[in-house]
């Protein structure tokens, strides 16, 4: 299998980015080969869902980013969850961490969201997980779809754990107005759930139509990614995208 593009600057000023999403477990599990999987990703950008919520979360976050070459850009349990990490490439506009309506005896759900830049690029950035009730999740993927258009930037990536496959009414929703980067170019593995037995893709990464997206998949072949470090750090598999952003 061909590797991924690394990160780049090209000559026309667009940039090429890794974007990486992640569903941790609120870090139940092996940490050590959780930051080693994010670390031999080389992310520019890591879409963070189940992130630490309770004590000392903050810490927890703080302590996974600087172990696996990241720094922490928002979210977390100001978000419910969801969370962006990046590395020192990306340099920060904004950041907003926005609460979605709570129905009675459901989890309360979030999207963390930024703004960065890449040299001479401007991104959008969401991170989210969705409902695991399927009229409430289709709900926030509109609300998703609403959030990045007001992010006010041309291009924008979003990312998270759906809670359905790429058959599910919410999923064609997103894919029809967004990128499903694993359709468009698909590298690497395609099932993210769960990492013992992956049946089901229920993980992506989306991204606007001005992007091109230059690979997207499970990252099992990714070199220094090993196998039981996948199975150790949570129970879900990651996303990796390259996507090149136009200047």
């Amino acid at each position: 299998m061909a590797l991924l593009p690394n990160s780049a600057t090209e000559p026309d000023g667009s940039a090429v980015i890794r974007v990486l999403s992640y569903n941790i477990r609120s870090m139940r599990d092996d940490t050590d080969a959780l930051a080693r999987v994010i670390t031999a990703c080389a992310p520019d950008l890591v879409l963070v869902q189940e992130a630490p919520r309770f004590f000392r979360w903050r810490k927890k976050l703080a302590r996974l980013a600087a172990a696996s070459g990241q720094v922490v850009l928002t979210g977390g349990a100001t978000a419910a969850g969801p969370a962006i990490l990046c590395s020192l490439r990306a340099t920060v506009e904004r950041t907003e961490d926005v609460l979605l309506p709570l129905t009675p005896g459901l989890h309360r759900r979030g999207f963390a969201t930024a703004v960065v830049r890449f040299g001479a690029t401007r991104l959008g950035v969401l991170s989210c997980h969705l409902s695991l009730q399927r009229d409430e999740r289709h709900e926030q993927g509109g609300l998703l779809l609403d959030r990045l258009a007001g992010l006010g930037v041309e291009h924008a990536v979003a990312g998270g754990d759906l809670n359905e496959g790429p058959d599910g009414r919410t999923f064609r929703r997103l894919a029809e107005t967004l990128q499903d980067c694993r359709a468009t170019a698909p590298w690497g593995g395609e099932f993210t759930s769960t990492p013992a037995d992956p049946r089901q893709r229920i993980d992506a990464v989306f991204a606007t139509k001005g992007i091109e997206v230059l690979g997207c998949g499970v990252p099992l072949d990714q070199p220094g990614v090993r196998e039981a470090d996948l199975r150790a750090a949570t129970d879900h598999l990651p996303v990796l995208a390259a996507l090149r952003i136009p200047a």
